[in-house]
């Protein structure tokens, strides 16, 4: 029965004929159906329809034979007004949308059900009907009314304006049969060229007439004699040897028993008015009829906007014009070198886009893409046609595509039968490759201007963000992150520590972060690749043929498990051979003229990159190098230079008992550790402790220079047995003698005696320090020393020292000017402002008291300190009540 909302029925018209034949299920029977069709209609006169006719037999055979892999029964039904064409299957129960329905009719880009969305939009009716053995669709397409009698009308023009004739015009007509010998020769043909029939019958055709040769540009006689319609110029050879211009119109026919030949009417040049179809283009009023396009004539209009589309359309166009099996488009480098794969029909297209091939694949003109190309047998040329390789292909004909001499492309039609094209099919798409060939590199270029645009955008947002980090780390991330997805679908970087080591993975990204575990573990059992500092992209085969290995090893070891399920493990396995079987690519990450790694690029299974990408690649790389080896550099000298401040902090604070101490330490500056400000807390000898907090003029590795030479000083100095007076004037002439390198140093040095009864004695110098300051039990501060010379400035130092008893409860605290000197505007902290913070702290432990005078300097102002800060904290405990 017939699915609702779809006509089924055909107009009350009388069938005057009918031709109906079956196709196989394969697919060599989509191209047979089609020459079926075709031949048919214009053996009816049906050229008006032809080409949407061949279309929709195309799709609904193809739907039959291809995706219901049943036999197609096509039935074409010629009516007063139309024709009515009826393709059958025998897979009834197959769904079928349906306008009206509310059912969606899908996506056009689909290949299963396309016809019938075709049918909706270029038959005038069509329909399906249902049986329980087979499904079949139908559609009408009728004939453009015209007045009666009339295969076109013209407007009523003053009788000056009508084309030129002889008195009596005369139209020759000769017929040609199938070997090109003349069969019919009529009064007027004789009158025309001088030649009486009796002596021109059975002579070729060609002796006669005068073809006009431009190579690449025309077609010659004979294959203007086998087309199925042709009209033109040329000469014919007179009886008087003279040439005469004529005006030809060629139609094949065939008689009732099948037999081809071609029926010519052939009147002079001058009066071709009288046989020449008018412009078949729509003339609006008051504007002037245009030649049409012979480029929109291949392609149709509209044509695609995009090169996508446009190569699509012409692959497409030219499959069905040669009756072909497939057809692909490939575009030539900028170097004319190579040709890249951009369209395809009826190959596995996934597969072969943006392969490459050589253009010059070897000497002769077979060889070259430059020339047009017949090759009746792939078969026993094996490789002379790489793309078509294992496609089941047998004959080829393939042309250039050229824009003012040079190569732009090359377009290719296949079929899977032998000798399926000649010389004739060559110079046809020839024909259609000269009127689209400025069209595509147009199309093209404007594409590549798109792309480098694009690509300049990508670079320069890739610049910025490399630049912006100085981390290893994030710079491996940031590498991979810009390539995913917008380069390739996964990536791999190797890093090179040295030029010993082996090449390391340290980074994988997958677009499917699922995948990124099975394509670590598959990348870190191969060899990594070699590392070549050849600039440029090259071709990595090891990933995809371990995928593929280890694929084929899980799906045997699953297989001979006999009966027990299969587990996981081989879909993640397949799933990883998937992802990474594709074109896979790597290019190395060359910084101050040494390879530091390689990035690697990869595609799915049957992918391939494109030109464009794989240069956009190498400027990235290339970026990404140079930040990658800056943060390497980096990340080495600033580890050497944290191990060289370190190197002058104390190892670590000395336990005294009876003492509490604390020590908080800040350096000013970005990745510095040590700066100007030193502090020191050591064991001189038994119940004898020195302690130091100094300031060297200035901040960052000059002063941290002088720091390390100052802490260094004091130990040893100290434990020479020298007094505290003695100490600095030796460290003052060791700092003198540094010469240019001398910097001021202010100091604060004590020896400190924990005593029996609870107490600390202190002996203390302050050589132009902040002087420290002492906190009693009863909240009263007091400095605990009188200011003295700094060091450094003067060659005679004369020095001394203070005795301070520290009591239970009491505290000392030494700070450097970093602390005093904190600034907002214009006030600051001062003596008396850490005075009074101090006074604050009476009953905490040495480390609340470094505390609270770390938080109110740090709240002092809003801006980070700009100075280095020591805070040296010491307090007598108070004795527990037993």
């Amino acid at each position: 029965m017939a699915e609702p909302g779809v006509e089924t029925r055909m107009r009350s018209s009388v069938i005057t004929a009918r031709a109906a034949a079956t196709f196989d299920p394969v697919g060599r029977s989509v191209a047979t159906a089609r020459a079926f069709v075709r031949d048919t209609l214009q053996g009816w006169g049906f050229s008006d329809v032809v080409d949407d006719a061949v279309v929709l037999t195309s799709e609904l055979v193809t739907n039959a034979v291809i995706h219901a892999g049943t036999s197609a029964d096509v039935l074409c039904l010629r009516t007063e007004d139309g024709v009515r064409v009826e393709v059958a299957d025998r897979y009834p129960e197959r769904e079928v949308p349906m306008q009206g329905t509310g059912k969606s009719l899908g996506s056009p880009d689909r290949e299963n059900g396309r016809g019938l969305l075709l049918c909706a939009a270029l038959a005038s009716r069509w329909g399906v009907e249902y049986t329980p053995t087979y499904k079949k669709v139908w559609f009408q397409l009728d004939l453009p009314e015209r007045p009666v009698g009339a295969r076109s009308a013209g407007p009523v023009l003053p009788v000056d304006l009508l084309p030129v004739a002889d008195e009596r015009v005369r139209v020759a007509v000769v017929q040609v049969d199938r070997t090109g010998a003349l069969m019919s020769w009529n009064d007027d043909a004789e009158h025309i060229f001088g030649y009486p029939a009796e002596k021109v019958m059975g002579k070729p055709f060609t002796e006669f007439a005068a073809w006009p040769h431009t190579p690449g540009t025309g077609t010659g006689i004979v294959d203007a004699l086998h087309l199925s319609r042709w009209e033109g110029s040329y000469g014919m050879r007179g009886a008087d040897g003279r040439v005469i211009p004529v005006y030809a119109s060629h139609l094949r026919v065939r008689d009732t028993q099948g037999e081809p030949s071609t029926v010519c009417l052939l009147v002079r040049d001058y009066e071709r008015a009288v046989i020449q179809t008018p412009q078949r283009v729509p003339v609006t009023e008051g504007s002037e009829s245009r030649a049409a396009d012979p480029f929109e004539v291949f392609i149709g209009s509209p044509a695609p906007d995009d090169l996508d589309g446009l190569l699509q359309r012409t692959v497409e166009r030219a499959r069905d014009m040669l009756d072909g099996d497939a057809a692909f488009l490939l575009l030539a480098t900028d170097d004319e070198t190579e040709l890249e794969v951009r369209s395809t029909t009826g190959l596995p297209s996934a597969r072969q886009r943006f392969a490459r091939v050589p253009v010059e694949a070897g000497t002769g003109r077979y060889g070259s893409a430059r020339m047009p190309a017949v090759h009746e047998d792939l078969m026993a040329v094996p490789g002379a046609v790489p793309l078509l390789n294992d496609t089941g292909m047998r004959s080829v004909v393939t042309v250039p595509l050229k824009v003012e001499g040079r190569l732009t492309g090359s377009l290719g039609v296949a079929s899977e039968t032998a000798a399926h094209f000649s010389n004739e099919e060559a110079l046809r798409l020839q024909f259609a490759a000269d009127r689209i060939a400025l069209a595509v590199e147009s199309a093209r270029l404007g594409e590549l201007e798109r792309l480098r645009r694009g690509s300049l955008s990508f670079l320069v947002e890739a610049s910025d963000l490399l630049a912006g980090t100085l981390d290893r780390d994030q710079t491996l991330a940031l590498m991979a992150q810009m390539t995913i997805p917008t380069l390739a679908t996964w990536c791999a970087v190797y890093t090179i520590a040295d030029q010993s080591s082996e090449p390391y993975l340290s980074f994988v990204l997958h677009e499917d972060e699922e995948r990124i575990d099975g394509l670590k573990s598959l990348l870190s059992k191969i060899s990594p690749p070699d590392p070549v500092p050849t600039p440029g992209a090259r071709i990595w085969t090891a990933p995809a043929e371990a995928a593929h290995q280890a694929a084929l090893r899980t799906s045997i070891r699953e297989l001979g498990g006999g009966s027990a399920p299969v587990s996981s493990g081989i879909g993640t396995t397949l799933a990883t051979a998937a992802a990474v079987g594709g074109e896979t690519v790597v290019l190395p990450l060359v910084a101050r003229n040494r390879v530091i790694g390689m990035l690697t690029l990869g595609k799915p299974s049957d992918d391939h990159f494109r030109q464009e990408i794989l240069e956009l690649a190498e400027d990235l790389s290339r970026r990404a190098a140079l930040a990658l080896d800056n943060a390497r550099l980096y990340s080495e000298r600033t580890a050497i230079s944290q191990a060289l401040q370190k190197s002058l902090l104390p190892p670590g604070l000395p336990q005294i008992a009876g003492v509490e101490v604390e020590v908080i330490y800040r350096a000013a500056g970005e990745g510095n550790e040590v700066g100007g400000d030193f502090y020191d807390l050591f064991p001189i000898r038994d119940g004898a402790y020195g302690f130091a907090i100094g300031d060297v003029c200035g901040t960052g590795p000059e002063a941290a220079a002088v720091t390390g030479l100052a802490r260094h000083a004091l130990r040893l100095l100290a434990r020479e047995g020298f007094t505290g007076p003695a100490v600095l004037e030796r460290l003052n002439a060791a700092i003198l003698d540094e010469g240019e390198r001398s910097r001021f140093l202010t100091l604060l040095y004590g020896e400190l005696w924990p005593q029996e009864d609870g107490s600390a004695l202190l002996k203390v110098v302050c050589a132009g320090h902040p002087l420290p300051l002492r906190l009693r039990q009863d909240g009263t501060v007091e400095p605990a020393a009188e200011p003295q010379p700094l060091l450094g400035v003067l060659d005679d130092l004369s020095l001394y020292e203070q005795t301070v008893t520290l009591d239970p409860g009491d505290v000392l605290l030494c700070v450097t000017d970093g602390v005093t000197e904190r600034r907002e505007g214009t006030r600051m902290l001062g003596d008396d402002g850490l005075a009074e913070v101090l006074t604050t702290c009476t009953g905490l432990t040495a480390g609340a008291v470094a505390s609270r005078v770390l938080r109110a300097v740090e709240r002092f102002a809003a801006e980070p300190a700009s100075d280095d800060m020591a805070i040296l904290a010491m307090r007598i405990p108070e004795p527990q009540p037993s």
